[in-house]
């Protein structure tokens, strides 16, 4: 009698084992490999329905986590576009280089390659994405041409949620590296972004309208801004950035356009910025259309070497003679609370700080502290320009002659 109470116990017991776990764990975890739906890595063979395919019976799979692999070698894709909703968290590792077509009209997109769409995606590997921009930068006017030909980016990342990058690589884009559109709880880490310092409007990642990101541990090296940040993105932090050569960590250029969105709770901290043309910079349109808002942002222990304007607030931005008298227009973008705080290193203009804010919203709650910023030149004289502001000033400020 209690041998068999001992076994009905046992039996019990494996049964709520096996039931729990089969809870926690529903399903395998199932690799799709893309070299089994004809994929080639000889650089030549375009791979982009065998990449498709791969995915789509990845993204299809509902007996728990999926991956896409990609080994190594060099896979062509002329373009591709990746598609949710999946049924469960999906992965997608580059282990690779991705070749993009040297002609910048072959890709049909606005991102050669581009995942929408999608929640708890994962891109990793430590693969490189190569986007053979050195044949399109000679055809980029963009800095003259208000109606220059928009070329693709790199890769894109639209209606993603929950979902992260990690160690991946990118190169020569034809315009911009990474195009982030309408994300939400995003994460990119250990991602190094490489273009030459004078191809046009290779930005390294690009933000717009998307909320609670986080950048960490990055580099990035291209011909424009090293980050891109564009209305409606809200509660975005960016941490231990290498950026340089550059235009440096952008804030806009906001109010151009009649529906853009607020942009509100930035951090950018333990940076080093190196060699860039601007530092952190916020630009608004000085013909401003739309009427909203900069705010709560928090730029923090940041080190400049070498940077033309290392802390820039300009109103007053109108490119390509758009204005047909500086300083006529005033911006309607109200820039308020925002914190500069332990700045500091080496600037190749006298005017270190400039700070030209709007007649019409003048700029509220800007406070400077611990600012220690000093010219290259021979004099070593370095000066500030303060227009329009209003805040507080704590601790030394170099250059001193700032009134806010």
């Amino acid at each position: 009698m209690a041998s068999r109470v001992l076994l009905i116990l046992c039996l019990s017991s494996l049964f709520f084992f096996l039931a729990a776990s089969t809870k926690e764990y529903p399903g395998q975890a199932k690799i799709f490999d893309v070299r089994n739906y004809g994929a080639h890595g000889d650089g030549r063979r375009d791979n982009a329905f065998a990449f498709t395919k791969a995915w789509n019976e990845a993204c299809q799979w509902s007996n728990g986590r999926s991956t896409v692999y990609i080994p190594p070698g060099i896979f062509y894709l002329r373009q591709v576009t990746f598609t949710g909703p999946c049924k469960n968290p999906i992965t997608f590792i580059i282990r690779g280089t991705l070749l993009a077509p040297s002609n910048p009209y072959a890709i049909k997109q606005d991102e050669w390659i581009l995942f929408k769409y999608v929640d708890n995606l994962t891109v990793t590997g430590g693969g490189l994405l190569d986007g053979q921009g050195s044949y399109s930068w000679p055809l980029n006017d963009c800095n003259k041409n208000t109606n220059c030909r928009t070329l693709a980016m790199n890769i894109g990342f639209a209606f993603v949620k929950s979902s992260k990058i990690n160690g991946l690589r990118s190169i020569n884009s034809k315009m911009g590296h990474f195009n982030l559109f309408s994300v939400e709880d995003f994460n990119i880490t250990g991602v190094t972004i490489t273009a030459p310092g004078d191809s046009p409007n290779t930005d390294g990642i690009k933000i717009g309208k998307s909320s609670h990101m986080h950048i960490f541990n990055v580099t990035i090296g291209t011909g424009d801004d090293c980050i891109a940040i564009l209305d409606g993105t809200s509660n975005l932090d960016i941490s231990d950035v290498r950026c340089g050569p550059g235009h440096g960590i952008s804030v806009g250029s906001l109010g151009r356009y009649k529906e853009e969105k607020n942009v509100q709770g930035l951090t950018v901290r333990n940076s080093i910025i190196n060699g860039t043309t601007d530092g952190l910079r916020i630009k608004t349109w000085a013909k401003s259309v739309s009427q909203i808002s900069v705010s709560n942002f928090l730029y923090e222990n940041i080190q400049m070497i070498n940077v033309g304007n290392p802390i820039v607030i300009d109103q007053q931005y109108c490119p390509h003679g758009q204005c047909d008298s500086p300083g006529k227009y005033a911006s309607h973008v109200q820039i308020k609370d925002v914190k500069y705080n332990k700045i500091w290193g080496t600037s190749t203009s006298k005017e270190a700080l400039k700070i030209e804010c709007s007649k019409t919203f003048p700029c509220q709650d800007v406070e400077l502290s611990n600012i220690n910023l000093k010219y290259v030149g021979r004099d070593g004289l370095v000066t500030a320009l303060c227009e329009n502001v209003g805040g507080s000033i704590r601790g030394k400020i170099v250059p001193a002659n700032c009134r806010i």
